[in-house]
């Protein structure tokens, strides 16, 4: 009889339990069809968004998430009569071969300075401008001054490189040409390496600067105005105002494009350096950039290039994350 009260003490819990699970199956299943239903509902809702979008996803997965697959070529050997399935695995030997390179430290190095200059001085300088012009009171006067420093922006880097030799040429630019006039020498603005690094920067700031102070100006629009009202009740003049309303209203946009700025880091922009490098300044203005163009495409050694694509995406994406954990550290919103 014990026996018996036993076997069917344990029946009733398995079936019990056989219950519950049963029941729990369906309530996920439940759920997963509420979910689909939700996704359904919303997608018929924003059909015309989704459609707006396509265009940009395509981007995304075609130039962006397809190429992906394209880095396991560092790993090989890889030759264009082969393809990708016949060419040989070589394992880390190109990243022996790049990390080994005299040439790194010096592409390194260039990078660097580079970027670090950007960020030290082409970087700040959308900010003073949005600040300046937020502080314009005639429409039309504003309207001006940025269709004026947009321009640049929508002309490419041949013709500022035009611009650049026209004005600073040392046998027949304006700018030495004025000097010889009035009795000094020529200057060799393009051949001298100690000026390339400056001269990129202020192009980069010449042609971008003024694009750059959209996402700015936009921030500013979004700050309560009843926050400058209590200020000027409070006594505090246009400059006061400005530290203690403006600055911290747009603090955490300028936090979140520093880090997506440290993210390319490595992106110098090949089209500007390459234009403006010539032999007397090759030490100085040879980047990652520029270096694989020269080997990957002119020499052909796609692996070995990969290899360069590979360490660039690397870096700024650990420059990235240390910076958004910083920011977070700080209790600031950070990139995510």
């Amino acid at each position: 009889m014990i026996m018996q009260e036993v076997v069917v003490t344990l029946s009733q819990s398995n079936t019990e339990h056989a219950i519950l699970a049963s029941g729990s199956e369906r309530e996920r299943g439940g759920k997963k069809r509420s979910r689909l239903e939700r996704m359904k509902v919303i997608i018929a809702r924003e059909k015309y968004l989704y459609v707006l979008a396509l265009p940009g996803l395509l981007f995304f997965l075609i130039f962006k998430y397809f190429p992906i697959w394209g880095l396991a070529l560092a790993f090989q050997n890889y030759s264009p009569y082969l393809g990708f399935w016949g060419s040989e695995w070589v394992g880390l030997k190109y990243f022996y071969d790049f990390f080994t390179n005299p040439d790194f430290l010096l592409l390194f190095r260039n990078t660097m300075a580079i970027s670090l200059l950007n960020i030290m001085f082409f970087f700040p300088v959308p900010i003073v401008l949005s600040l300046l012009i937020n502080e314009v009171r005639s429409m039309k006067f504003k309207k001006t001054i940025q269709t004026i420093i947009y321009l640049p922006h929508f002309l490419s880097w041949v013709i500022i490189a035009g611009i650049c030799f026209i004005i600073l040429g040392q046998s027949d630019g304006i700018i030495n040409k004025i000097i010889v006039e009035l009795g000094g020498q020529p200057i060799g603005f393009l051949t001298e390496p100690n000026y390339f690094w400056g001269l990129l920067t202020a192009q980069s700031i010449w042609k971008e600067a003024g694009w750059g102070t959209i996402i700015f100006l936009a921030a500013l629009a979004g700050i309560n105005q009843d926050l400058y009202e209590a200020a000027q009740i409070d006594g505090a003049n246009r400059w006061k105002q400005m530290l203690n309303v403006t600055l911290p209203g747009i603090k955490s946009t300028i936090i979140v494009l520093l880090i997506l700025r440290l993210g390319q880091v490595m992106e110098v922009g090949f089209e500007q350096v390459y234009l403006m490098m010539s032999s007397p300044v090759s030490h100085v203005a040879d980047v990652f950039d520029t270096y694989v163009y020269r080997t990957g495409i002119q020499n052909g050694r796609f692996s070995y290039a990969t290899v360069v694509g590979i360490f660039k995406s690397v870096v700024g994406l650990l420059l990235v994350v240390m910076a958004n954990r910083l920011a977070k550290k700080f209790g600031e919103e950070g990139l995510y």
